[in-house]
């Protein structure tokens, strides 16, 4: 091969290298395997090698690191690096919303919200698309330059694309992934090295090497969320901002979120913190952040910390423990959910002995077995999860767990949802999901039939005397079995069958809602009855007509509509008519009862402890019918806590910050003006 070949193939690959790059750490969308990558970057060092003329600082080659340097110079930062504020309750978030919008003088604010991940700040700063310098935090004034690493780190381009502005200077995250940083750990235990603790000590290690060759086996990686110094680029938003960057080839904090106000912000991170398992890396939190650029300018920084960005964080907590066994369960919606059988092990004050590894392709990330240690975490209040496998601590007894091609109940051939990774059951009568379907109908965010536990409907279920929704309530012709059923004497009996025949005139609303309607939550539940009225005059609709209902949409227009109309739907509605079930809308309001159907309008409540006459979804339904508002949270705009037995932290707070504080009785009186 002559030169005039080699630089041919060699400007190939690197364009070549350079997309997939863009594809896998930019677009999350890798198009060719590891091992075929692996091919096309060995072929161009080898190249390199032979040509060394040809070589280039920018080409993608460097990522496995050049020659070792002999310390560290300190730069200044062009604009300080400052580090955040830190909130630990939504209470913080309120409190942060209200003191932005005193400060600039507006009702409501758009913030930006993402994952905050523990690893180590960089700053990256670009010259003309080209990596000129990079600098870690140091004291947010200066910092050491690490670009000898920083060439390495998967996620910082050598060169931009697209249209870049002159000066780019991008701030982030450096972090070892959590799946690497296990295949690390097994490593260096093959080595008999000390076995690092946790994957931000080692990433900051990494990026203090000498030797770029080391820090490049680490497989440190890199995620943007911020603007440093720029030069001829003005994006409007912080949202804008994280667009170009991917549009540069920087990859950016996954899931962020444009939110409309604070409760929007609260309700999104909701969201994202039950989504944490899906990341191959570690959060200790979430980060707001004013939208707007220039709202963000107006606020301007403190001495220590930007006054538009807050990081709401919580307590992880992590433990060591083995996989006993992996079972599928099954779920409502006919979800096939693999989850690990634990050895107990106390994390955070509690004992946990199960998690779900959520799915198929989460367990393949995992490459989890049974019988394998795995770290699990618990951050804050949210559900313990598993964070990664202990690969150092396989011993050969492990053994592969096979994903089911059919439901392990009913024997169903098994179904992928489309474009998704939810793998299901489609039979709509399979046992498992006949149990869930019914356990959900009767719960209290449902149809509230007390008495209709877990535990009974499994001996239902098992039994034969509840083969449908329907045969809930033919259960009075039943007495003598229920009778001979664990647990359930003369009284147990007689108030399950009040509470079943109460059942039948509950709100349209739960009835939808406990349909198990795929997508339709109590909330589009109480939409669409508020809309229509009745069952049948849902079950006329169309799917356009169903759509273009406010917060509906074509996703659940066609959920609806595909159930109401399925042989299983029509069954089951028919079957639950002829039981006698007749949903109620709430009476219209008349102009004698206006005053007290409006007798909380505006006011906003919080209920807590344990309740006598109500359960805690009908009392917040009272408050909702009354013009009132429920809210979960106490704050200062809070204006009664209804507080029942065993109140607890709410009770604590309200009376720090002087919210007036109700019994059941005294609210009841509230409604009716007594």
């Amino acid at each position: 091969m002559n030169i005039d070949q080699a630089r041919s193939e060699i400007e190939r690959l690197r364009e070549q290298i350079n997309h997939h790059n863009q594809l896998y750490y930019a677009d999350a969308a890798p198009i060719i395997s590891d091992l075929e990558f692996d091919q096309l970057l060995n072929r161009l060092i080898e190249l390199e090698r032979e040509f060394p003329q040809l070589q280039s600082p920018e080409s993608p080659s460097q990522k496995v690191g050049g020659a070792p340097i002999e310390g560290f110079r300190t730069v200044p930062h062009r604009t300080p690096m400052l580090s955040i504020d830190n909130v630990y309750e939504q209470q913080g978030i309120r409190d942060f919303d209200q003191r932005i919008r005193k400060l600039v003088n507006l009702d409501s604010v758009e913030y930006t919200l993402e994952y905050k991940i523990d690893g180590v700040a960089l700053a990256a700063i670009y010259e003309n698309g080209k990596l000129n310098l990079a600098l870690t935090r140091g004291d947010g004034r200066a910092g050491d330059d690490i670009t000898h690493n920083a060439r390495t780190v998967r996620g910082i381009p050598l060169a931009l694309e697209g249209d870049y502005p002159a000066v780019l200077e991008v701030r982030g995250e450096a972090y070892i992934a959590n799946s690497d940083f296990a295949v690390l750990q097994a490593e260096q235990e093959r080595k008999g090295e000390t076995v690092f603790a946790n994957p931000r000590n080692s990433t900051a290690g990494a990026l203090k090497l000498l030797d770029p060759k080391l820090c490049a086996r680490r497989k440190v990686r890199f995620v943007a969320h911020g603007i440093g110094y720029v030069e001829n680029f003005e994006p409007q938003t912080h949202f804008d901002f994280i667009q170009h960057l991917r549009q540069f080839g920087i990859p950016t904090t996954p899931g962020i979120r444009v939110c409309n106000g604070i409760d929007d912000v609260l309700s999104q991170a909701e969201v994202m913190m039950n989504r944490l398992h899906e990341l191959d890396l570690e959060i200790d939190g979430l980060v707001v952040k004013v939208n707007d650029l220039s709202l963000q300018k107006q606020l301007g920084v403190t001495s220590k910390s930007p006054r538009w960005v807050i990081a709401y964080k919580w307590e992880r907590y992590e433990a060591m423990t083995r996989v006993q066994a992996i079972q599928i369960q099954v779920g409502k919606t006919g979800t096939l959910t693999p989850v690990a059988d634990l050895e107990p092990v106390e994390i955070a004050g509690t004992t946990v002995s199960r998690s779900s590894l959520h799915n198929k392709d989460e367990m393949q990330r995992l490459g989890i077995k049974t019988g394998d240690w795995v770290v699990v975490e618990k951050a804050g209040k949210i559900i313990p999860h598993v964070l990664r496998v202990v690969l150092e601590k396989r011993d050969g007894t492990e053994t592969d767990f096979t994903f089911p091609q059919s439901c392990p109940v009913c024997n169903t051939p098994a179904e992928q949802d489309e474009g998704g990774v939810y793998i299901r059951c489609p039979n709509l009568e399979c046992p498992a999901r006949l149990r869930e379907t019914i356990r959900f109908f009767a719960s209290r965010q449902a149809m509230d039939i007390e008495g209709l536990g877990i535990k009974l409907v499994e001996q239902l279920v098992e039994s034969g005397l509840v083969k449908t929704l329907a045969d809930i309530y033919s259960l009075s012709e039943k007495r003598n079995e229920l009778l001979a059923m664990e647990r359930m004497g003369e009284k147990s009996v007689d108030n399950l069958l009040l509470a079943i025949e109460n059942s039948k005139t509950k709100p349209l609303w739960r009835l939808l809602t406990g349909l198990n309607i795929r997508h339709v939550g109590s909330s589009n539940a109480r939409i669409l009855a508020n809309r229509f009225g009745s069952l049948d005059e849902i079950q006329k609709q169309s799917i356009e007509a169903l759509a273009e209902v406010d917060e509906i949409g074509p996703v659940i227009a066609e959920s609806v509509h595909h159930f109401m109309n399925s042989t299983y739907g029509r069954n089951t509605l028919e079957a639950l008519k002829a039981a006698g079930l007749k949903p109620e809308l709430p009476m219209p309001v008349s102009s004698s009862d206006e005053k007290s159907a409006n007798s909380l309008n505006g006011k906003s409540f919080v209920v807590t402890g344990t309740l006598n006459r109500f359960t805690r979804l009908e009392i917040q339904e009272l408050i909702r019918q009354h013009g009132g508002k429920a809210s979960g949270t106490v704050s200062k705009k809070t204006d009664y806590l209804i507080a029942g037995e065993n109140a607890g932290s709410k009770l604590q707070k309200a009376e720090k910050l002087g919210v007036p504080v109700l019994s059941e009785e005294e609210f009841q009186q509230m409604l009716t003006g007594a």
